[in-house]
């Protein structure tokens, strides 16, 4: 899956900043004018000021498409990111493509009360697996004793898996 370089246009690919090995896999113009790039190591998204923000597919926790729009939401209670398409080309299914491939382990925990969803995620520059935790809605993340409960199933998964 390789874009071909016309498709993009010469100013969008320099304000990109690739980092050295970095390809452009499918890129798609936004309704703001400014396009929306995915590459072998992260997804580019337009920023009000005319930049782009840079996040790695192991950072992206999920994302969807629906109605015209990419909806990104970043891992670790990061930032969710909207941005309306108006030719998406093969950019959602590179997308779902390249955040699914990061994925080594993905598991839910029962805890008192709710659950914990703890991930594994590889970069896809490599090195090595990155953990995260995504609580259920209602949860204190910042609960030192649920925290301590989350890091013994961390643990325990760790063992199971040999990562």
């Amino acid at each position: 899956m390789r874009l071909l370089r016309g498709t993009l246009p010469a100013d969008v690919r320099s304000a990109l900043a690739l980092e050295r090995g970095e390809r452009v896999l499918a890129a798609a113009p936004t309704r703001g004018g400014s396009h929306v790039a995915a590459t072998t190591t992260a997804l580019h998204l337009p920023t009000p000021s005319g930049g782009f923000t840079r996040i790695p597919w192991e950072r992206v926790d999920h994302a969807t498409w629906k109605d015209g729009w990419l909806h990104v939401h970043e891992t670790s209670g990061g930032p969710e990111h909207h941005v309306r398409l108006t030719a998406p080309g093969s950019v959602p299914e590179t997308v779902r493509e390249r955040v699914t491939a990061t994925i080594a382990v993905s598991h839910q925990a029962q805890l008192p009360g709710g659950k914990v969803r703890i991930a594994a995620r590889r970069p896809a520059s490599g090195g090595d697996v990155r953990w995260t935790f995504v609580f259920d809605a209602g949860m204190d993340p910042s609960d030192p004793g649920l925290r301590a409960q989350a890091e013994q199933a961390l643990e325990d998964l760790r063992r199971q898996t040999g990562l």
